[in-house]
């Protein structure tokens, strides 16, 4: 078999494991905006497992122009799912749109008018730093979040998948950067960018068969069921359950600056671990963020109830309560109460 030939079955291959992964996203998470967006970065490595090509390729026609700009334009998705599958609170806007749609027009405009002048260089080498920026991004939300996440499994395989695709784009990007502008078609780095993009995706798509889909999507808070301990597990998870909620609420450690559940673990006396399953299912919390500014939240709400603190300032109440700024403060609070905290003061003071 001629290296051009085991290239095209690999690049088959690819695609039809990203079709079949995305029906399969689309029919059990279509609900979850990470679910969503992880069919729809599907569907666009499929469009980059067809249009990808290292150096010199066929002229570009009509019809792959648009196939290669969504594919460039699949490295604003790859960066927005991982903002979604890591951050259960992450919700599109409407810049995010903007910024895709941006990249996947500067793509088309390359390969439609800026490359066929005689740019093609300096075209390739600008979409492929962008891709960079992307993957970048990607990793460091990853990097980022990784120590909030209260999912034991979700920890695992969120840093493979990402690592993994992160690995393959960075590889990608600099391979194109590095033979832009070449007059001949790579084919050993066109076999080995295939090769190891059918790689991934397998992998990708064995990992996911493996594990519940549940603890790697956010699903609706109704559907959770939490974990069912034996007798013995469940007490002593209940002692420490109450030993963690009276440092909540006696000693208030939510309060102090940069706590990390090594901390509470510490304090607790047992491994970072276990004090994340805990608080995961026995608690029902997805990160530990949230559990902390959940209790922040609580504080805050009798502050702005209490008549006697009417004249006492919401960023006043919102530092005392452990929180490092207002905005933060604030976006947390509607949130969680569906009113700003203003508005829940003056509800509060009419009541009274």
């Amino acid at each position: 078999m001629t290296s051009a030939a085991l290239e095209l079955s690999l690049r088959s291959a690819t695609v039809a494991l990203l079709l079949v992964l995305t029906a399969l996203l689309l029919t059990d998470f279509r609900k979850v905006l990470s679910g969503r967006l992880a069919a729809a970065f599907a569907l666009g490595s499929a469009a980059h497992a067809v249009t990808a090509s290292i150096g010199a390729g066929p002229p570009v026609s009509d019809w792959h122009a648009p196939l290669i700009a969504l594919s460039t334009g699949d490295i604003v998705v790859f960066w927005l799912f991982t903002r979604a599958l890591f951050d259960d609170a992450f919700q599109l806007r409407w810049w995010h749109g903007l910024i895709w749609a941006a990249v996947v027009a500067y793509s088309f405009v390359n390969c439609m008018w800026i490359a066929p002048a005689g740019h093609a260089r300096i075209a390739i080498i600008m979409v492929n730093s962008l891709t960079l920026v992307f993957v970048a991004l990607a990793v460091a939300q990853t990097i980022g979040s990784w120590s909030a996440d209260l999912v034991e499994r979700r920890r695992r395989v969120r840093v493979f998948i990402v690592a993994a695709s992160a690995l393959y784009g960075g590889m990608n990007a600099l391979l194109q950067i590095a033979y832009a502008g070449s007059r001949v078609t790579v084919e050993w780095a066109n076999l080995l960018n295939a090769a190891v993009l059918t790689a991934i995706v397998a992998a990708i798509t064995w990992a996911m068969m493996r594990v519940d889909g549940a603890e790697l999507f956010t699903v609706p808070a109704e559907a959770v069921v939490l974990t069912k301990p034996a007798a013995v597990e469940e007490a002593a998870d209940q002692r420490l359950v109450d030993a963690l909620m009276r440092l909540m609420a006696d000693e208030r450690v939510y309060r102090h600056d940069n706590v990390t559940i090594g901390t509470l673990a510490t304090r607790l006396k047992i491994p970072e671990y276990r004090l994340r399953r805990l608080i995961n299912q026995r608690l029902g919390y997805r990160n530990f963020n949230v559990f902390l500014n959940n209790h922040r939240i609580e504080e805050a709400k009798a502050a702005l109830a209490d008549p006697s603190q009417a004249e006492v300032p919401v960023i006043t109440i919102a530092m005392d309560a452990g929180f490092q700024s207002l905005g933060p403060f604030n976006r947390a609070f509607k949130a969680t109460t569906g009113v700003t905290p203003t508005e829940y003061r003056k509800v509060k003071a009419g009541v009274v």
